[in-house]
């Protein structure tokens, strides 16, 4: 397909300078056509006024004639050919400026486009509107995902804030009210951190500071931090780290290995197992968290890192997600030049696989 295009490419090249020859001597000979005929009306005019001016006379009469003509004759072809470009750059016009007002649904028919060089500024317009027609789709999903979010925590606080003002309610009743309350302020707290956690990952200005460290010790760290929750369901801990340092920015990795080991823990029953397993593979630390959970649809996996994404599984109001952690380790691992990838089915676990640039 390369040398296709290479060869695609010279051809181009060489038909550009056959063309620039065959220009070049078409205005040389329009130039001498243009003197000649020049020459030989002001032999006839002077001939049939019966003057004999000078040579150099003559031949400044003729030289401004022929200049004369030929400007005339080719400020003539410029207007034809020019309202004929304007005619074949016109779909391009109405094209630009119906992006610039918003429409991004435009496209360029074949039998509208400039033929040439300027096909290829066609096909970039054609491909620029495509772009912009999809980051606006996100743009609107990405809005209506928010406001989706944002409501159900709403609506909830609304609700029971509006029952809590009847004087009728027991102690119990009302401290359960609250603390539903409570949750929800919660979601939403948590729901805005990860918005601005995200957009500035995404912004490329978030600190980030790369020092030397141990992987493994880091991800035992993790392990014991979040053994309250492991523990409170019975869920056996299946460990294995080897000695692998890396260099990376330890407090975002961190947030990595918290937000999978939390959902691994989420979703996984009472009585039931997660690994969390390091080796090195080459020049790669490679991370394991396993678990014994619930799985997660074959549909579903393709778009388990986009942002607001929950698989069927999740979308029940108690596990409190909100679609957001997945996409904050999609982005924190790539900014660490390293991949993350998942393997599941229903009821036969999950498994996510991170791979990091590792240190000799």
């Amino acid at each position: 397909m390369e040398v296709q295009h290479q060869v695609n490419r010279k051809a181009a090249r060489g038909w550009r300078f056959f063309k620039s020859v065959c220009g070049i001597c078409l205005l040389l000979l329009f130039s001498l056509a243009s003197w000649s005929a020049a020459y030989f009306f002001i032999r006839y005019l002077l001939n049939a006024l019966g003057s004999r001016p000078s040579d150099y006379v003559g031949q400044l009469f003729t030289q401004l004639v022929a200049f004369i003509t030929s400007m005339g004759i080719m400020g003539t072809i410029g207007v034809i050919f020019r309202d004929k470009r304007m005619e074949m750059f016109r779909p391009m016009i109405d094209a630009m400026r119906r992006i610039a007002k918003g429409d991004f649904t435009v496209s360029i028919p074949p039998d509208e486009r400039v033929p040439g060089q300027f096909g290829e500024l066609v096909e970039s317009i054609n491909h620029m509107a495509i772009e912009l027609n999809q980051m606006e789709k996100m743009r609107q999903e990405f809005i209506s995902n928010v406001s989706h979010e944002i409501q159900s925590p709403l609506t909830s606080i609304g609700g029971f804030a509006r029952i809590l003002q009847s004087d009728e309610l027991s102690r119990e009743e009302r401290m359960h009210y609250l603390g539903i309350i409570e949750k929800e302020s919660a979601r939403l707290s948590k729901l805005s951190e990860n918005l601005l956690k995200l957009t500035s990952l995404e912004s490329d200005h978030h600190p980030f500071e790369r020092r030397r460290y141990r992987l493994d010790k880091q991800l035992r760290n993790v392990i014991l931090a979040c053994e309250p929750q492991w523990h409170e369901k019975g869920i056996d801990m299946d460990v294995s780290l080897e000695d692998v340092s890396i260099e990376a920015d330890e407090d975002l990795l961190s947030q990595v290995w918290f937000n999978l080991l939390h959902n691994s823990i989420k979703f996984t029953p009472a009585g039931g197992t997660i690994g969390v397993r390091l080796k090195r593979n080459g020049q790669q630390a490679v991370v394991f968290v396993t678990d014994t959970g619930i799985g997660i649809p074959e549909n579903d996996v393709a778009h388990i890192f986009e942002r607001f994404y929950k698989a069927d599984r999740s979308r029940n109001r108690s596990t409190g997600g909100s679609g957001l952690g997945l996409a904050i380790v999609k982005r924190i691992v790539e900014m660490h030049t390293g991949s993350v990838a998942v393997q599941s089915a229903p009821g036969a676990g999950t498994t996510f696989t991170v791979r990091l640039p590792a240190l000799p």
